[in-house]
């Protein structure tokens, strides 16, 4: 076998939540392109359907599914479509999360202060960043451990590592933004919830690791690129495109001796 070998998924099957979004539809073509068939999992049914139909129209195998991560009878009929589908399910990418984006406006979505964040939106955000990931995977390791094998992906976050710089989401004469305090919180959690995993399911084959993507171009307002984009290395901001080599190597076997670990893509950010 050679190292390209290691990087092949065919016959393979991988659930994607969050997968009709920015990362979500990417990690769901990578999965495709290496050979997986693809449940592409999301609230959003129609954006989940439209991802779905251009990986079917390339030739690719990949269903959509309506899923609502907050939901228990949600995340089994995940599993039960998956398996009636395809027949196993070898890599789950936990991608969904509630993340408030800047805007081409400049404008921070739920950008309220600390001293007056809600405790209803604070709630909302850990049912679907931490509670959602608990019950998907909850429910996708059943089939994992009985074929004896599975990788499971969580999609962290360099705010899960350090905090967010919120000097960058300011513009002069506005009223100050932040970066809300769940996104932090929840994004930490993601990391103890990967380390608990991978070892509580020492002395198997089922691997547990998180991804952390930097700040991803998305057509945000030019200052905050450019405040981003100073903070970094290597001077900007992430391609859509550029988390897809990371995500494939760890739901891969070329990722075979790795397991509670965490990738880091950020460009640099936390390098200094």
């Amino acid at each position: 076998m050679t190292i390209l070998d290691k990087f092949k998924l065919t016959g393979r099957v991988a659930i994607v939540t969050g997968g009709a979004g920015l990362l979500g539809s990417e990690f769901c073509r990578t999965l495709a392109e290496a050979g997986a068939a693809v449940v592409v999992a999301d609230l959003a049914e129609g954006p989940a359907r439209t991802v779905a139909g251009l990986l079917t129209q390339a030739g690719y195998r990949a269903i959509p599914f309506p899923l609502n991560v907050t939901d228990p009878a949600s995340c089994a009929a995940l599993i039960e479509t998956t398996l009636k589908e395809f027949g196993r399910l070898d890599i789950l990418v936990n991608s969904a999360a509630l993340d408030p984006k800047v805007s081409s406006d400049g404008a921070v979505r739920d950008a309220s202060s600390f001293e007056n964040y809600s405790l209803e939106a604070w709630k909302a955000a850990l049912e679907v960043n931490l509670t959602g990931m608990f019950l998907v995977t909850q429910a996708a390791v059943k089939p994992m451990k009985a074929q004896g094998k599975g990788s499971i992906i969580n999609i962290c976050s360099t705010y899960g590592l350090v905090a967010p710089d919120q000097r960058i989401y300011q513009k002069p004469g506005q009223p100050p933004q932040y970066k809300p305090v769940y996104y932090s919180v929840t994004k930490s959690g993601v990391l103890g919830f990967t380390r608990y995993l991978a070892a509580y399911y020492a002395g198997t084959e089922i691997r547990v690791n998180s991804l952390s993507p930097g700040g991803v171009y998305n057509n945000q307002d030019e200052t905050f690129v450019k405040n981003y984009s100073y903070r970094t290395i290597m001077g900007r901001m992430a391609h859509k495109d550029e988390m897809n080599g990371a995500l494939l190597f760890l739901a891969s076997d070329a990722s075979s001796y790795m397991t509670g670990g965490n990738l880091v893509v950020d460009g640099g950010w936390t390098a200094w």
